[in-house]
């Protein structure tokens, strides 16, 4: 009987003091939301026009395809070598390699912008060929590695184009969830990119549905970079917001040299509509190409002066990030036509957050 007392209060101590040695984690949270992406507008100004020979007129969507891409001059693939430390490597950089290296390598960036994880990643190019981004942490050394073009290696044999089966084969099942401080996250479910834990590295293999769910690009973070990010989404900040618009921007023209199509040029005027629009959502907590008065893409670019003969707008909702939401719509049937559109010379993103920090993301395209 002694005996039974002692271990009742033994019990009693241990559940009393597992605030010191457990912590409580919160209920998961589901991110499925995040999938939100608005549907696709295009249309034409109000007279008449002719474009590659076919007629259209304001109002009426024309599902054709014009006289083709416009030539891109292509630049010779890098050789690529089996990463010699980790899993993965992109243009034969991995994360722990020295800027000094990795711009010997490859050059030095075209643009370097603010990113969720409180970094920048610096893009590195050529006139959008050999696209890559990287993030380097305060010693210089690589801890984060993103592309969307042929620059993957690895030790087990997956690559651009690899299919989903066999990533999962090669890498085992996919994380389900992560935790951020003491809260659990239930990860996508939707099968358009998958999680990894690999070599102490975040591995994220996104997958294009209209490319029979192969590989179509890969973002690696550092686990040390990954778990100081306290929350999915990062505070909101003006620098944010410009890094996640030129990112969107960038992402969006080294999708389009992929296909062959030619670059769009940045329009800081557009980019305003754009904003306007993503901070009024935010704001007023909807999300719609109509906004609370009436007014649809097309009316804001013209209240705002803006003159176009063909034109577009992509929607998303609650991507953490610019790489996100770029991979979610253009695994969108309407979105993708509008990114890949051979119709659309100039583009704007304005990005804006609501009061949860999460991120509404506005793309206007048009050409005059």
């Amino acid at each position: 009987m002694k005996r039974l007392i002692q271990l009742i209060l033994l019990l009693v101590i241990v559940y009393n003091t597992r605030p010191l040695w457990d912590e409580f984690v919160e209920p998961y949270v589901d991110l499925s939301f995040m999938d939100v992406i608005g549907e696709q507008v295009e249309t034409v100004r109000e007279s008449p026009i002719v474009i590659e020979g076919v007629n259209t007129v304001m109002g009426k969507v024309e599902s054709w395809v014009g006289a083709g891409a416009k030539s891109v001059v292509q630049v010779d693939k890098p050789a690529l070598t089996t990463p010699d430390s980790q899993t993965f490597s992109i243009y034969n950089v991995q994360i722990g390699d020295a800027r000094a290296d990795v711009e010997q390598e490859i050059g030095m960036p075209k643009r370097h912008s603010q990113n969720e994880y409180g970094t920048d990643w610096y893009a590195y190019h050529e006139n959008y060929q050999h696209f890559m981004m990287v993030s380097y942490d305060e010693n210089d050394q690589v801890n984060g590695l993103y592309t969307s073009h042929d620059l993957i290696s690895s030790t087990v044999g997956i690559a651009l184009n690899t299919p989903k089966e066999t990533v999962r084969a090669k890498l085992g099942e996919p994380m389900d969830k992560l935790r951020k401080e003491l809260t659990y996250y239930i990860l996508n479910e939707t099968g358009e990119h998958d999680y990894f834990q690999l070599d102490d590295n975040y591995v994220t293999v996104f997958y294009d549905i209209h490319e029979n769910n192969t590989v179509t690009a890969i973002q690696i973070i550092d686990k040390d970079l990954e778990t100081a990010k306290g929350s999915m989404y990062a505070d909101e900040s003006d620098s944010l917001k410009e890094g996640f618009e030129y990112q969107l921007f960038d992402l969006t023209n080294a999708g389009r040299v992929t296909h062959g199509l030619s670059v769009l040029t940045w329009d800081d005027h557009v980019r305003e509509t754009a904003r306007d629009h993503s901070l009024d959502m935010a704001k007023n907590n909807y999300f719609d190409h109509t906004n609370l008065k009436g007014k649809s893409p097309f009316d804001r670019m013209e209240d705002d002066g803006i003159h176009f003969m063909a034109a577009g707008e992509n929607l998303a909702y609650g991507q953490y990030s610019s790489v996100f939401a770029h991979e979610g719509l253009m695994n969108s049937a309407g979105h993708r036509k509008n990114i890949l559109s051979d119709d659309f010379g100039y583009l704007g993103v304005g990005v804006a957050f609501n009061e949860e920090s999460q991120p509404y993301y506005t793309e206007n395209f048009f050409d005059n």
